[in-house]
Protein backbone atom coordinates (compact mmCIF):
# COMPACT_ATOMS: atom_id res chain seq x y z
CA UNK A 1 0.00 0.00 0.00
CA UNK A 2 1.18 3.48 -0.97
CA UNK A 3 2.59 5.34 2.28
CA UNK A 4 0.43 7.90 2.15
CA UNK A 5 -2.93 5.13 2.27
CA UNK A 6 -3.77 3.49 5.48
CA UNK A 7 -6.40 0.72 6.20
CA UNK A 8 -9.48 0.79 7.42
CA UNK A 9 -8.09 0.19 10.94
CA UNK A 10 -6.95 4.12 11.19
CA UNK A 11 -10.89 4.67 10.16
CA UNK A 12 -12.28 5.39 13.70
CA UNK A 13 -9.93 8.52 15.15
CA UNK A 14 -9.94 10.15 11.16
CA UNK A 15 -11.51 13.15 10.06
CA UNK A 16 -14.06 12.47 7.62
CA UNK A 17 -14.02 14.71 4.45
CA UNK A 18 -16.93 16.41 2.82
CA UNK A 19 -16.81 16.56 -0.78
CA UNK A 20 -19.15 19.87 -2.26
CA UNK A 21 -19.42 21.11 -5.90
CA UNK A 22 -20.36 24.86 -6.53
CA UNK A 23 -24.23 23.57 -6.88
CA UNK A 24 -23.99 20.92 -3.69
CA UNK A 25 -22.22 23.53 -1.43
CA UNK A 26 -25.11 25.11 0.57
CA UNK A 27 -26.78 21.87 1.27
CA UNK A 28 -23.43 20.16 2.14
CA UNK A 29 -22.41 23.12 4.91
CA UNK A 30 -26.17 22.84 5.85
CA UNK A 31 -25.63 19.10 6.89
CA UNK A 32 -22.77 19.81 9.40
CA UNK A 33 -23.09 20.10 12.88
CA UNK A 34 -23.69 23.34 13.72
CA UNK A 35 -20.23 25.04 14.66
CA UNK A 36 -18.33 23.68 11.62
CA UNK A 37 -21.14 24.99 9.32
CA UNK A 38 -20.51 28.51 10.97
CA UNK A 39 -17.25 27.90 10.64
CA UNK A 40 -17.18 26.92 6.96
CA UNK A 41 -19.86 29.86 6.14
CA UNK A 42 -17.29 32.40 7.69
CA UNK A 43 -14.47 31.51 6.08
CA UNK A 44 -16.45 31.69 2.56
CA UNK A 45 -16.39 27.89 1.57
CA UNK A 46 -17.96 27.72 -1.91
CA UNK A 47 -17.13 24.65 -3.20
CA UNK A 48 -14.43 25.85 -5.90
CA UNK A 49 -12.39 23.20 -7.93
CA UNK A 50 -9.72 22.46 -5.39
CA UNK A 51 -10.27 24.04 -2.41
CA UNK A 52 -10.07 22.52 1.17
CA UNK A 53 -11.02 23.69 4.58
CA UNK A 54 -10.34 21.87 7.79
CA UNK A 55 -13.34 22.55 10.21
CA UNK A 56 -11.91 22.94 14.25
CA UNK A 57 -14.33 22.07 17.03
CA UNK A 58 -13.94 24.58 20.14
CA UNK A 59 -10.75 22.74 21.43
CA UNK A 60 -9.38 23.76 17.97
CA UNK A 61 -8.80 19.82 17.02
CA UNK A 62 -9.95 19.00 13.39
CA UNK A 63 -13.05 17.52 13.09
CA UNK A 64 -14.71 17.63 9.62
CA UNK A 65 -12.71 18.72 6.33
CA UNK A 66 -14.31 20.17 3.29
CA UNK A 67 -13.36 19.32 -0.17
CA UNK A 68 -14.34 21.88 -3.50
CA UNK A 69 -15.19 19.90 -6.67
CA UNK A 70 -16.09 22.99 -8.53
CA UNK A 71 -18.68 23.36 -11.15
CA UNK A 72 -21.21 20.02 -11.83
CA UNK A 73 -20.18 18.92 -15.29
CA UNK A 74 -16.54 20.33 -15.00
CA UNK A 75 -15.29 18.66 -11.98
CA UNK A 76 -11.50 17.44 -11.85
CA UNK A 77 -11.30 13.60 -11.49
CA UNK A 78 -8.22 14.24 -9.76
CA UNK A 79 -9.59 16.61 -7.11
CA UNK A 80 -8.86 14.78 -4.24
CA UNK A 81 -5.58 15.11 -4.64
CA UNK A 82 -6.01 18.55 -3.33
CA UNK A 83 -6.52 16.71 0.22
CA UNK A 84 -2.84 17.05 0.30
CA UNK A 85 -2.82 20.88 1.18
CA UNK A 86 -5.00 19.62 4.57
CA UNK A 87 -2.91 20.31 7.92
CA UNK A 88 -1.24 17.03 8.67
CA UNK A 89 -3.41 14.19 10.30
CA UNK A 90 -5.21 11.04 9.04
CA UNK A 91 -8.64 11.55 6.47
CA UNK A 92 -10.99 9.64 5.38
CA UNK A 93 -13.99 10.13 2.57
CA UNK A 94 -16.96 10.70 4.08
CA UNK A 95 -19.65 11.89 1.38
CA UNK A 96 -19.78 13.72 -2.02
CA UNK A 97 -17.42 11.15 -3.67
CA UNK A 98 -19.33 9.68 -6.57
CA UNK A 99 -15.83 7.04 -7.47
CA UNK A 100 -14.01 6.72 -4.73
CA UNK A 101 -11.41 4.11 -6.19
CA UNK A 102 -10.56 7.49 -8.58
CA UNK A 103 -10.62 9.44 -5.40
CA UNK A 104 -7.96 7.19 -3.73
CA UNK A 105 -6.01 7.20 -6.78
CA UNK A 106 -5.99 10.85 -6.94
CA UNK A 107 -4.96 11.35 -3.71
CA UNK A 108 -2.31 8.57 -3.42
CA UNK A 109 -1.02 10.02 -6.97
CA UNK A 110 -0.82 13.86 -5.85
CA UNK A 111 1.08 12.35 -2.42
CA UNK A 112 4.03 11.34 -4.55
CA UNK A 113 7.34 12.50 -3.46
CA UNK A 114 11.15 12.11 -5.10
CA UNK A 115 13.08 12.00 -1.51
CA UNK A 116 15.74 9.71 -2.18
CA UNK A 117 18.35 12.82 -1.90
CA UNK A 118 16.51 14.90 0.66
CA UNK A 119 17.73 14.74 4.54
CA UNK A 120 14.35 15.63 5.90
CA UNK A 121 11.30 14.21 4.63
CA UNK A 122 8.19 16.50 5.27
CA UNK A 123 4.98 15.47 7.19
CA UNK A 124 2.34 13.57 5.50
CA UNK A 125 -1.79 13.80 5.22
CA UNK A 126 -2.64 9.96 5.28
CA UNK A 127 -6.15 8.86 3.65
CA UNK A 128 -8.02 6.20 5.07
CA UNK A 129 -8.26 3.63 2.44
CA UNK A 130 -12.22 2.54 1.82
CA UNK A 131 -12.87 -0.71 2.60
CA UNK A 132 -15.08 -0.99 -0.30
CA UNK A 133 -13.60 -0.01 -2.58
CA UNK A 134 -13.89 -1.87 -6.22
CA UNK A 135 -10.87 -1.42 -8.09
CA UNK A 136 -8.64 -4.11 -7.53
CA UNK A 137 -5.90 -2.60 -10.04
CA UNK A 138 -5.53 0.43 -7.98
CA UNK A 139 -2.53 -0.55 -5.53
CA UNK A 140 -0.78 -1.65 -8.75
CA UNK A 141 -1.46 1.32 -11.08
CA UNK A 142 -0.41 3.59 -8.20
CA UNK A 143 2.70 1.10 -8.09
CA UNK A 144 3.48 1.45 -11.99
CA UNK A 145 3.36 5.17 -11.36
CA UNK A 146 5.63 5.45 -8.82
CA UNK A 147 7.98 3.32 -10.75
CA UNK A 148 7.90 5.66 -13.74
CA UNK A 149 8.43 8.52 -11.64
CA UNK A 150 11.10 7.45 -9.79
CA UNK A 151 13.19 6.46 -12.90
CA UNK A 152 12.38 9.89 -14.61
CA UNK A 153 13.28 11.84 -11.58
CA UNK A 154 16.39 10.09 -10.61
CA UNK A 155 19.31 12.86 -12.28
CA UNK A 156 21.34 11.14 -15.01
CA UNK A 157 24.89 10.96 -12.63
CA UNK A 158 22.67 7.95 -10.84
CA UNK A 159 20.83 6.49 -13.78
CA UNK A 160 22.66 5.19 -16.82
CA UNK A 161 22.15 2.32 -19.09
CA UNK A 162 23.68 -0.15 -16.57
CA UNK A 163 21.19 0.97 -13.94
CA UNK A 164 18.28 1.03 -16.41
CA UNK A 165 19.47 -2.62 -16.48
CA UNK A 166 19.43 -3.14 -13.09
CA UNK A 167 15.91 -1.90 -12.93
CA UNK A 168 14.39 -4.29 -15.55
CA UNK A 169 16.65 -6.86 -14.00
CA UNK A 170 14.45 -5.84 -10.68
CA UNK A 171 11.32 -6.40 -12.32
CA UNK A 172 12.41 -10.03 -13.55
CA UNK A 173 13.52 -11.43 -10.29
CA UNK A 174 10.11 -10.33 -9.12
CA UNK A 175 7.70 -11.53 -11.84
CA UNK A 176 10.30 -14.82 -12.73
CA UNK A 177 11.00 -13.36 -16.26
CA UNK A 178 13.93 -13.22 -18.38
CA UNK A 179 16.69 -10.43 -19.08
CA UNK A 180 19.31 -10.33 -21.35
CA UNK A 181 21.79 -7.72 -22.30
CA UNK A 182 23.31 -6.70 -25.74
CA UNK A 183 26.45 -4.68 -25.43
CA UNK A 184 29.96 -3.97 -26.67
CA UNK A 185 30.76 -5.87 -30.17
CA UNK A 186 27.52 -7.51 -30.18
CA UNK A 187 26.18 -4.27 -30.37
CA UNK A 188 27.69 -2.91 -32.63
CA UNK A 189 27.01 -5.41 -35.02
CA UNK A 190 23.48 -6.28 -34.57
CA UNK A 191 22.50 -2.55 -33.09
CA UNK A 192 24.64 -0.15 -35.23
CA UNK A 193 22.57 2.76 -34.35
CA UNK A 194 22.37 2.46 -30.53
CA UNK A 195 25.81 2.28 -30.63
CA UNK A 196 26.16 5.21 -32.90
CA UNK A 197 24.32 7.12 -30.67
CA UNK A 198 26.13 5.96 -27.25
CA UNK A 199 29.74 5.17 -28.45
CA UNK A 200 30.58 8.88 -27.58
CA UNK A 201 29.86 8.53 -23.45
CA UNK A 202 31.93 6.13 -21.45
CA UNK A 203 28.68 4.94 -20.55
CA UNK A 204 28.47 1.84 -22.52
CA UNK A 205 25.25 2.03 -24.85
CA UNK A 206 23.00 -1.29 -24.31
CA UNK A 207 20.11 -3.06 -25.60
CA UNK A 208 18.22 -4.38 -22.55
CA UNK A 209 15.71 -7.59 -23.71
CA UNK A 210 13.28 -8.71 -20.87
CA UNK A 211 10.76 -11.18 -21.77
CA UNK A 212 7.63 -13.04 -20.45
CA UNK A 213 5.27 -15.50 -20.13
CA UNK A 214 3.99 -18.50 -21.85
CA UNK A 215 5.73 -18.80 -25.08
CA UNK A 216 2.29 -19.87 -27.28
CA UNK A 217 0.31 -16.30 -25.87
CA UNK A 218 -0.35 -13.88 -28.16
CA UNK A 219 2.68 -11.06 -28.53
CA UNK A 220 2.48 -7.96 -27.19
CA UNK A 221 6.05 -6.25 -27.24
CA UNK A 222 6.48 -2.79 -25.86
CA UNK A 223 10.06 -0.63 -26.84
CA UNK A 224 11.17 2.24 -24.76
CA UNK A 225 13.54 4.88 -25.84
CA UNK A 226 16.38 5.07 -22.93
CA UNK A 227 18.60 7.95 -23.79
CA UNK A 228 19.81 8.84 -20.19
CA UNK A 229 20.55 12.08 -21.25
CA UNK A 230 20.93 13.66 -24.06
CA UNK A 231 23.42 17.20 -24.64
CA UNK A 232 22.09 16.96 -28.29
CA UNK A 233 25.73 15.23 -29.54
CA UNK A 234 28.07 17.58 -31.72
CA UNK A 235 24.55 19.44 -32.38
CA UNK A 236 24.92 20.57 -28.85
CA UNK A 237 21.67 21.87 -27.25
CA UNK A 238 21.51 25.10 -25.32
CA UNK A 239 21.83 25.20 -21.81
CA UNK A 240 18.05 26.06 -20.96
CA UNK A 241 17.54 22.87 -23.15
CA UNK A 242 19.84 20.72 -21.06
CA UNK A 243 18.06 21.56 -18.08
CA UNK A 244 15.44 18.22 -18.02
CA UNK A 245 17.13 16.06 -20.43
CA UNK A 246 18.02 13.33 -17.68
CA UNK A 247 14.30 12.68 -18.54
CA UNK A 248 14.78 11.54 -22.14
CA UNK A 249 14.85 7.54 -21.26
CA UNK A 250 10.86 8.24 -20.16
CA UNK A 251 10.44 5.61 -22.98
CA UNK A 252 11.93 3.39 -21.10
CA UNK A 253 10.11 4.21 -17.71
CA UNK A 254 6.78 3.85 -19.38
CA UNK A 255 7.69 0.53 -21.04
CA UNK A 256 8.89 -0.98 -17.54
CA UNK A 257 5.87 0.88 -15.55
CA UNK A 258 3.15 -0.68 -18.05
CA UNK A 259 5.65 -4.28 -18.11
CA UNK A 260 5.07 -4.11 -14.03
CA UNK A 261 1.38 -3.72 -14.69
CA UNK A 262 0.98 -6.40 -17.38
CA UNK A 263 2.84 -8.95 -15.50
CA UNK A 264 1.50 -8.29 -11.98
CA UNK A 265 -1.79 -8.66 -13.19
CA UNK A 266 -0.50 -11.89 -14.73
CA UNK A 267 -2.63 -11.00 -18.36
CA UNK A 268 -2.20 -14.28 -20.58
CA UNK A 269 0.57 -12.59 -23.00
CA UNK A 270 3.39 -13.17 -24.12
CA UNK A 271 5.47 -10.00 -23.48
CA UNK A 272 8.72 -8.82 -24.58
CA UNK A 273 10.34 -5.83 -23.41
CA UNK A 274 13.37 -3.80 -25.56
CA UNK A 275 14.83 -1.20 -24.05
CA UNK A 276 18.08 0.81 -26.70
CA UNK A 277 20.02 2.76 -23.87
CA UNK A 278 22.60 5.32 -24.29
CA UNK A 279 23.82 8.60 -23.47
CA UNK A 280 24.23 11.01 -26.42
CA UNK A 281 27.34 12.57 -25.02
CA UNK A 282 29.48 14.65 -27.01
CA UNK A 283 33.78 13.19 -27.44
CA UNK A 284 36.25 12.44 -30.55
CA UNK A 285 33.84 9.36 -30.95
CA UNK A 286 30.67 10.88 -31.53
CA UNK A 287 28.71 10.56 -34.59
CA UNK A 288 27.69 13.84 -36.72
CA UNK A 289 25.46 15.23 -38.89
CA UNK A 290 26.20 14.26 -42.56
CA UNK A 291 27.60 10.60 -41.39
CA UNK A 292 25.40 7.92 -43.10
CA UNK A 293 24.68 4.89 -40.25
CA UNK A 294 23.78 1.28 -40.88
CA UNK A 295 20.55 0.37 -39.37
CA UNK A 296 19.81 -3.09 -37.86
CA UNK A 297 16.81 -3.33 -40.69
CA UNK A 298 19.70 -2.75 -43.91
CA UNK A 299 18.44 0.31 -44.46
CA UNK A 300 21.17 3.05 -44.31
CA UNK A 301 20.60 6.24 -42.30
CA UNK A 302 21.67 9.84 -43.21
CA UNK A 303 22.19 12.08 -40.00
CA UNK A 304 20.84 15.38 -40.39
CA UNK A 305 20.64 16.30 -36.43
CA UNK A 306 22.55 15.12 -33.91
CA UNK A 307 19.80 16.02 -31.63
CA UNK A 308 17.02 13.43 -32.85
CA UNK A 309 19.29 10.62 -31.60
CA UNK A 310 15.72 9.07 -29.92
CA UNK A 311 14.35 7.96 -33.49
CA UNK A 312 17.77 6.09 -34.26
CA UNK A 313 18.16 3.75 -31.03
CA UNK A 314 14.49 3.43 -31.24
CA UNK A 315 14.58 2.46 -35.08
CA UNK A 316 16.97 -0.57 -34.24
CA UNK A 317 14.91 -1.91 -31.12
CA UNK A 318 11.64 -1.79 -33.23
CA UNK A 319 13.49 -3.54 -36.00
CA UNK A 320 14.42 -6.49 -33.61
CA UNK A 321 10.99 -6.21 -32.23
CA UNK A 322 8.97 -6.53 -35.78
CA UNK A 323 11.12 -9.35 -36.61
CA UNK A 324 9.08 -12.12 -34.76
CA UNK A 325 5.94 -10.16 -35.98
CA UNK A 326 4.24 -9.21 -32.42
CA UNK A 327 -0.11 -8.97 -32.16
CA UNK A 328 1.17 -5.49 -30.79
CA UNK A 329 4.24 -3.70 -30.51
CA UNK A 330 3.73 0.06 -28.66
CA UNK A 331 6.63 2.15 -28.61
CA UNK A 332 7.10 5.55 -25.77
CA UNK A 333 9.66 7.98 -26.88
CA UNK A 334 10.20 11.46 -25.16
CA UNK A 335 10.80 12.23 -28.82
CA UNK A 336 9.75 15.63 -30.39
CA UNK A 337 9.35 19.17 -28.77
CA UNK A 338 7.04 19.29 -31.86
CA UNK A 339 4.49 17.02 -30.03
CA UNK A 340 4.61 19.15 -27.41
CA UNK A 341 4.39 22.49 -29.30
CA UNK A 342 1.19 20.87 -31.21
CA UNK A 343 -0.60 19.48 -27.86
CA UNK A 344 1.13 20.82 -25.08
CA UNK A 345 2.66 18.14 -21.95
CA UNK A 346 -0.56 17.12 -20.54
CA UNK A 347 -1.41 15.68 -23.73
CA UNK A 348 1.01 12.42 -25.38
CA UNK A 349 0.79 12.03 -29.20
CA UNK A 350 -0.49 8.81 -30.35
CA UNK A 351 -0.10 7.55 -33.72
CA UNK A 352 -0.90 4.09 -35.70
CA UNK A 353 -2.38 3.28 -38.96
CA UNK A 354 -5.15 0.83 -37.41
CA UNK A 355 -8.58 3.30 -36.65
CA UNK A 356 -10.27 0.49 -34.58
CA UNK A 357 -7.29 0.21 -32.33
CA UNK A 358 -6.82 4.53 -31.99
CA UNK A 359 -10.62 4.59 -31.17
CA UNK A 360 -9.88 1.59 -28.74
CA UNK A 361 -7.24 3.61 -26.46
CA UNK A 362 -9.22 6.96 -26.38
CA UNK A 363 -12.24 5.14 -24.73
CA UNK A 364 -9.68 3.44 -22.46
CA UNK A 365 -7.76 6.63 -22.17
CA UNK A 366 -11.28 8.31 -21.19
CA UNK A 367 -12.46 6.27 -18.89
CA UNK A 368 -8.87 5.96 -16.92
CA UNK A 369 -9.14 10.10 -16.85
CA UNK A 370 -5.40 8.81 -18.72
CA UNK A 371 -5.71 11.13 -21.97
CA UNK A 372 -4.15 10.98 -24.85
CA UNK A 373 -4.71 12.56 -28.77
CA UNK A 374 -4.42 10.80 -31.82
CA UNK A 375 -1.70 12.72 -34.73
CA UNK A 376 -1.57 11.29 -38.48
CA UNK A 377 0.65 9.35 -40.03
CA UNK A 378 0.39 11.20 -43.38
CA UNK A 379 1.67 9.73 -45.96
CA UNK A 380 2.23 13.08 -48.11
CA UNK A 381 5.12 13.90 -45.69
CA UNK A 382 6.93 10.86 -45.98
CA UNK A 383 9.23 13.12 -49.19
CA UNK A 384 10.68 15.08 -46.18
CA UNK A 385 12.73 12.17 -45.30
CA UNK A 386 14.15 11.45 -48.43
CA UNK A 387 18.01 11.23 -48.61
CA UNK A 388 20.49 12.04 -51.60
CA UNK A 389 22.63 9.81 -50.66
CA UNK A 390 20.83 7.09 -48.13
CA UNK A 391 17.99 5.23 -48.21
CA UNK A 392 16.25 7.90 -45.28
CA UNK A 393 17.38 10.71 -43.55
CA UNK A 394 16.11 10.50 -39.76
CA UNK A 395 15.10 14.19 -39.67
CA UNK A 396 12.47 15.89 -42.42
CA UNK A 397 13.85 18.46 -44.77
CA UNK A 398 10.74 20.97 -43.58
CA UNK A 399 10.77 22.93 -39.98
CA UNK A 400 7.20 21.30 -39.79
CA UNK A 401 5.01 18.79 -37.96
CA UNK A 402 8.27 17.03 -36.21
CA UNK A 403 6.19 14.93 -34.61
CA UNK A 404 4.53 13.53 -37.64
CA UNK A 405 7.84 13.11 -39.67
CA UNK A 406 9.49 11.26 -36.68
CA UNK A 407 6.79 8.57 -36.65
CA UNK A 408 6.84 8.65 -40.26
CA UNK A 409 10.42 7.49 -40.01
CA UNK A 410 9.82 5.33 -36.83
CA UNK A 411 7.45 3.22 -39.29
CA UNK A 412 9.97 2.36 -41.91
CA UNK A 413 11.38 -0.12 -39.61
CA UNK A 414 8.02 -1.84 -38.46
CA UNK A 415 6.44 -4.08 -41.09
CA UNK A 416 5.41 -7.08 -39.74
CA UNK A 417 3.67 -6.38 -36.51
CA UNK A 418 0.36 -6.89 -37.07
CA UNK A 419 -0.39 -3.46 -35.21
CA UNK A 420 1.54 -0.71 -34.22
CA UNK A 421 1.19 2.61 -31.50
CA UNK A 422 4.09 4.81 -31.06
CA UNK A 423 3.60 7.19 -28.06
CA UNK A 424 5.52 10.56 -28.19
CA UNK A 425 5.16 11.55 -24.43
CA UNK A 426 6.44 14.42 -22.35
CA UNK A 427 7.03 12.16 -19.02
CA UNK A 428 7.16 15.56 -17.04
CA UNK A 429 4.48 17.80 -15.28
CA UNK A 430 5.89 21.15 -15.06
CA UNK A 431 4.06 22.69 -11.77
CA UNK A 432 1.92 21.17 -9.83
CA UNK A 433 -1.64 20.01 -10.19
CA UNK A 434 -4.15 17.38 -8.65
CA UNK A 435 -2.80 13.95 -9.11
CA UNK A 436 0.40 15.31 -11.21
CA UNK A 437 2.92 16.54 -9.15
CA UNK A 438 6.00 18.61 -10.33
CA UNK A 439 8.45 16.47 -11.89
CA UNK A 440 8.35 13.14 -13.23
CA UNK A 441 4.76 11.44 -14.52
CA UNK A 442 3.23 8.31 -16.06
CA UNK A 443 1.40 9.20 -19.25
CA UNK A 444 -0.82 6.74 -21.21
CA UNK A 445 0.46 3.36 -19.23
CA UNK A 446 -2.56 3.26 -17.13
CA UNK A 447 -4.80 3.28 -20.15
CA UNK A 448 -3.29 0.71 -22.35
CA UNK A 449 -3.20 -1.40 -19.21
CA UNK A 450 -6.84 -1.00 -19.58
CA UNK A 451 -6.91 -2.17 -22.78
CA UNK A 452 -4.62 -5.07 -22.79
CA UNK A 453 -6.79 -6.11 -19.73
CA UNK A 454 -10.06 -5.33 -21.52
CA UNK A 455 -8.32 -7.39 -25.35
CA UNK A 456 -6.81 -9.96 -23.61
CA UNK A 457 -8.88 -11.11 -20.48
CA UNK A 458 -12.63 -10.46 -21.87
Amino acid sequence: MDACLVDAAAEPGAVPVYAATTATVEETIASLPQPMSQWAQANGFEGKAGSVLACPDASGQIVVALLGLGAPGSEDPFAAGALHKLPRGTYKLHQGFDDLAMSVLAFALSGYRFERYRSEKPAAVQLVMPSDIARPDLAREIEAVRLVRDLVNTPANDLGPAEIADAAQRLAERYDASVSVVEGQALEEGFPMVHAVGKASPRAPLLIDLQWGAPDAPKVTLVGKGVVFDTGGLDIKPPSSMLLMKKDMGGAAHALGLAQLIMDAKLPVRLRVLIPSAENAISGAAFRPGDVLQSRKGLTVEIGNTDAEGRLILADALALADEEAPELLIDFATLTGAARVGLGPELPALFTGDDALAADIAAHAEKMHDPLWRLPLWPGYKSWLRSDIADVNHISSQPLAGAITAALFLQRFVEKAAAWVHLDVYAWSSSDRPGHPKGGDAQTIRALYALLKARYTS
